[in-house]
């Protein structure tokens, strides 16, 4: 059994490479994850790699090993369960539970963790649409993009966020924005990249190029000419 210290370097390692689709994970990007100084972070990987979890070389960063990436996606599985159980069963906002599962993944109980499962409807996706990992680590298949990928007069719905903060939740939210919901893209604006849609029929919005980068859809019609 590995160490809950070690579970969220996994889990941290983890959602970079996703980030960076399957790309290397640096002690930077690591370290600014975990809000944790470089030198912190590069002594535990020497812990990890000596456990055979993780390689990690200064030119070509850092990698999970198949241990270590059964590890991880298993961490994952955990933390994404408690984030559907805390907003599905006990109504928490979707801005809530990431902090909370942080703290409850670290519950090492199978038996718990399949119960949750259950209780919350065997969820393939998270309150964020992320999805959730198999108990041999297969993901289900999505057809995700970034919003900021969209062409003018793409219809879409809102697949879920790469983004899990509190304040870009909270914005979503206010915006009154969330998962399953049709956006209208009416126009682009080449100066700053940003974002228009309408929504709810008549509720439209201009998103940065930030914000729009972050939320995650797929369109609605077939053979659209947006980017994946």
């Amino acid at each position: 059994m590995i160490k809950t210290s070690d579970e969220k370097y996994l889990r941290a390692i983890y959602q970079i490479s996703q980030a960076e689709q399957g790309q290397k994970a640096t002690i930077s990007e690591l370290a600014y994850y975990l809000d944790l100084k470089p030198p912190t972070v590069l002594e535990r990987l020497k812990i990890l790699q000596a456990e055979k979890l993780i390689t990690y070389k200064k030119t070509s960063g850092i990698h999970l090993t198949k241990s270590g990436q059964k590890e991880a996606m298993n961490v994952v599985r955990k933390h994404r369960i408690w984030e559907t159980f805390l907003h599905k069963v006990c109504k928490f906002s979707w801005s809530e539970v990431h902090e909370l599962a942080e703290q409850l993944q670290n519950v090492n109980s199978e038996k718990l963790i399949d119960r949750l499962y259950t209780l919350s409807g065997e969820p393939q996706f998270d309150p964020h649409g992320d999805p959730i990992p198999s108990k041999t680590g297969v993901l289900p298949s999505s057809q995700r993009r970034p919003l900021l990928n969209s062409v003018e007069g793409c219809k879409c719905v809102v697949l879920g966020v790469n983004e899990d903060s509190t304040d870009f939740l909270n914005y979503l939210t206010e915006l009154n924005i969330g998962l399953n919901e049709r956006l209208n893209v009416e126009k682009l604006f080449s100066f700053d990249g940003s974002v228009k849609v309408k929504y709810k029929n008549s509720v439209t919005a201009v998103l940065s190029s930030k914000v729009a980068e972050k939320i995650m859809v797929t369109c609605i019609k077939a053979n659209c000419l947006c980017k994946v």
